[in-house]
């Protein structure tokens, strides 16, 4: 088994996006990463998961250590992220698996979608050790900060350091104006006063913060500033804070979250301080896009686990996979699967073109970040929960990996922005930028370029991006609670004909390069699923959909000529 080589849905994204000895590389370490994750690294998740963290608050003497005892299987897994992989440097250190310059993050995210496969909760670190290396560089002092960035993405395990994000508090999880954590001065520096309700990573070596400071406007995000906590001062004392307790947590039981105490703790200023709420959204919006790709990955777990479940299973003397309504079962979970990493791949080359300086793809990236957060998180939840099914009582039972797919598929969309604070936040990039039109724009020029064979998706999908441009416009027009009450709907909607429209364009782009028609396939389905039609091309076809090969442009073009027919439209 070979996570990577598995999944049509990985190849045809790496495709678009890639060419030449980039995609040559790529698809190496895809290959090699790929075969770990389905072996090694899956049975050291499976372990960690049912060994989670113990918090040893006191040693022997009654002294305070607050140290996290990990289970072996967590550590090497550990070790495989950041210093075999270097999941957290690829954005940051030239030269890691045979690149010239530093990964792009296409190839990050795409890696870390096949290592979540495996593994999920050690994901949120990684993650974190990442952007809070991308945040000191952005926003912090370089004569401060360089040791730091150094250390978090060195994939030296002698040098390595990893990264966390406090920000909630009992009172303030969503209403950052509402951080009670106390910046004070001290001499050159600052120490912190405060609790924090749930912190992942708790015994991170360095900690991006939130904390009001001196003469900042009470009651507003204003007033809050950004401070980096380092673990240890001096020559390697425990800095002033405390784990007070771990939480016994639904899922990513690997990986420890827990309540944290800072007690004048020292601390060093980021940025400007009545900046620091915007400053964290940079690092915020980063870990949102991770969330959608690792919601991503999930879908494809569970969607492989059920068809190799329903390839092997034999019921009444036939295969599940060859019966008729297994078959509309998997189908729309193998489309949603394939769909959502198109959005992640997409939104990777965006956040790319941003950084290098982009206006408009800075403009995309700050709605679609949200869009997929929104979506993809949620749609895990259900595609999750579908598979596990699919395999009946065995996947209900802990031995199998089905109950932590679900288990953790539950996070993304709690985690970052609870769904209805995600729902808000694209309705504000509405209000603030007209972003509804941005992404409308954006995706009717890609449609523009798509050839023959994809027109009549295309057409489609062009009057619905009227549709939506117009929607939108009506919907910040009205009343403020009446654009809240359907700002989540809105969002979903727009996520769907997103997805819908990257399909094409990666069916348009196969088509060009003489890859055949699986990728029309596959979008001609999904865009049929969204007027909730089960097209019987795609049914007869599913194995193609879910492993990959090749069809006939008649079989490919047959779903959607069936849909438009069904559906009353002419071509």
């Amino acid at each position: 088994m070979n996570f990577a080589y598995t999944d049509p849905a990985l190849t045809a994204v790496v495709d678009r996006w890639t060419a030449g000895a980039d995609r040559e590389t790529l698809n190496g370490l895809l290959d090699r990463l790929g075969r770990d994750a389905a072996g090694r690294l899956s049975e050291l998740a499976d372990i960690a998961d049912k060994n989670p963290p113990v918090l040893q608050q006191f040693d022997k003497a009654g002294d305070r250590v607050d140290r996290i005892s990990y289970h072996p299987a967590y550590l090497e897994l550990c070790r495989a992220a950041y210093n075999e992989y270097g999941l957290s440097a690829m954005s940051h250190r030239k030269g890691l698996h045979g690149w010239d310059s530093v990964h792009p993050p296409l190839a990050k995210y795409l890696a870390s979608y096949i290592f979540v496969q495996a593994e999920f909760g050690l994901a949120c670190p990684v993650s974190m050790t990442d952007a809070a290396a991308r945040t000191l560089r952005m926003f912090g002092d370089p004569a401060v900060f360089s040791p730091w960035i150094d250390a978090l993405t060195s994939t030296d395990p002698e040098q390595a350091k990893t990264g966390a994000m406090f920000m909630t508090e009992i009172q303030a999880g969503t209403d950052i104006a509402c951080t009670e954590t106390r910046a004070e001065r001290d001499g050159d520096g600052w120490v912190l006063t405060g609790k924090k309700w749930f912190a992942s990573n708790p015994d991170a070596d360095v900690i991006i913060t939130l904390a009001r400071f001196p003469g900042g406007q009470d009651g507003s995000t204003r007033g809050v500033g950004m401070f980096m906590v380092p673990k240890t001062v001096g020559s390697g004392e425990r800095n002033n804070l405390t784990i007070d307790r771990l939480k016994d947590k639904l899922g990513t039981r690997s990986m420890p979250s827990g309540e944290v105490t800072l007690n004048r703790a020292h601390a060093l200023q980021v940025g400007e301080l009545d900046r620091g709420f915007r400053q964290m959204a940079e690092m915020v919006n980063t870990s949102r896009l991770s969330n959608a790709m690792r919601s991503s990955a999930l879908m494809r777990r569970a969607v492989r686990e059920a068809v190799e479940h329903s390839k092997s299973r034999v019921v009444f003397g036939k295969k599940l996979f060859d019966q008729p309504l297994m078959r509309a079962t998997l189908l729309p979970l193998a489309l949603d699967a394939e769909a959502s990493l198109a959005l992640v791949a997409y939104s990777a080359q965006c956040l790319q073109a941003a950084d290098g300086g982009d206006d408009q793809a800075r403009a995309l990236i700050r709605v679609l970040t949200p869009i997929a957060k929104h979506f993809v998180c949620k749609r895990a939840r259900a595609v999750t929960g579908e598979a596990m099914e699919v395999r009946g009582g065995n996947g209900y039972i802990e031995e199998w990996v089905n109950a932590r797919l679900v288990r953790d598929a539950h996070l993304g969309s709690i985690w970052e922005g609870s769904s209805n604070v995600i729902a808000l936040d694209v309705l504000r990039c509405l209000r603030k930028f007209g972003s509804h039109r941005t992404v409308a724009a954006a995706m009717t020029d890609v449609l523009s370029t798509v050839g023959p064979d994809c027109d009549a998706g295309a057409g489609v999908l062009l009057r619905r991006w009227e549709e939506l441009a117009e929607e939108g416009d009506r919907l910040i027009a009205g009343s403020d609670d009446a654009a809240q009450a359907v700002s989540a709907k809105y969002a979903d909607e727009l996520a769907r004909t997103v997805m819908a429209t990257l399909l094409f364009d990666l069916a348009d782009h196969g088509i060009r390069e003489g890859n055949g028609y699986r990728s029309l396939l596959v979008a001609n389905s999904y865009l049929a699923g969204l007027a909730g039609k089960v097209p019987s091309a795609a049914l007869g076809n599913l194995d193609v959909i879910t492993d990959g090969g090749d069809v006939e442009l008649d079989d490919a073009r047959e779903v959607v000529a069936e849909f438009l027919s069904v559906a009353g439209v002419h071509r």
